[in-house]
C-alpha cells in the first residue's frame, strides 16, 4: 500500500497499454536477445538532406535521416537475409521472407504503436518519405488500421526525437532483430592515421538479434 508513506494516484493501464505489455514480456521472456553497438557517419547524408529537403519541401514532403536509414536498411536485408527472417518454432524451420516490410516504432500519446511500411526495397526515398509520414500521423491520431500494423520483417525504432543515445530495443516477436537508432552527435573523429581529427557526425545505432537464428 504506497498511500502508507504519502499521497499516490491511481490509473487503470489502457487496452494499448496491456497489449504493449503482454508482447514486450512475451519478447524477452523466449528470445534470446543480443544487442550489438556501432556508431555510423552520417556527416555526407546530413549535408544531402541539406542540399534537397527544399526540393522536396515544394512537393509537400517531409525527407529526414529516418528515411535514408529505411533505404539502407531495406537494401541491406536483402543481402542479410537472415535479419530479416522468423523462427517457425513448432517445425522447427527458419521463415526467410522474400519481401521487405519495415515495421517503424511511432511514440504515440497511448504508447508506441508500430505501422509498416511495405515493400521498403522497391521504393525510392521520396515514396518512403511519403509513407512514413502519412503512417506516423495515422499512428498518432489512432486511425491506423489493423492490416497496416501487420506483416513487418525487421522495425526500426528511432529514438533520434528525444536525444537519445545507444539502448537496448526488444526484438518484436516473430521477427528475428530490430534496429535502435538514436541521436547523431558531433564529435572528432580520426579518419586517418597520422591525421588530426575531423568533426564529424556520428549516429548512434544498437542491433538486437535472437541468438537462435543470427550468431554473434
Amino acid at each position: 500500500d504506497f498511500s502508507r508513506w504519502g499521497k499516490v494516484q491511481r490509473e487503470k493501464l489502457s487496452p494499448l497499454r496491456r497489449s504493449i505489455a503482454k508482447a514486450m514480456e512475451e519478447s524477452w521472456r523466449t528470445i534470446p536477445h543480443v544487442t550489438q553497438f556501432h556508431e555510423a557517419d552520417v556527416t555526407g547524408i546530413l549535408g544531402l538532406l541539406k542540399r534537397h529537403s527544399p526540393t522536396y519541401q515544394k512537393k509537400g514532403i517531409s525527407l529526414t535521416l529516418t528515411a535514408f536509414l529505411l533505404k539502407a536498411v531495406a537494401l541491406l536485408l536483402k543481402k542479410h537475409p537472415a535479419f530479416n527472417a522468423s523462427l517457425d518454432e513448432a517445425v522447427p524451420e527458419i521463415v526467410y521472407k522474400e519481401y521487405i516490410h519495415l515495421g517503424i516504432a511511432v511514440d504515440t500519446e497511448s504508447g508506441l504503436i508500430v505501422p509498416v511500411l511495405r515493400n521498403a526495397d522497391q521504393k525510392n526515398l521520396e515514396q518512403i518519405s511519403k509513407e512514413l509520414t502519412s503512417l506516423a500521423e495515422k499512428a498518432r491520431q489512432r486511425k491506423i488500421s489493423l492490416e497496416e500494423l501487420q506483416g513487418a520483417s525487421f522495425t526500426v525504432s528511432n529514438q533520434g526525437g528525444i536525444g537519445g543515445g545507444h539502448f537496448t530495443p526488444i526484438i518484436h516477436k516473430p521477427e528475428v532483430a530490430i534496429l535502435g537508432v538514436g541521436r547523431a552527435v558531433l564529435k572528432p573523429v580520426y579518419r586517418e592515421a597520422g591525421k588530426a581529427p575531423e568533426v564529424r557526425w556520428m549516429l548512434p545505432l544498437a542491433l538486437s538479434y535472437d541468438h537462435r537464428v543470427i550468431d554473434g
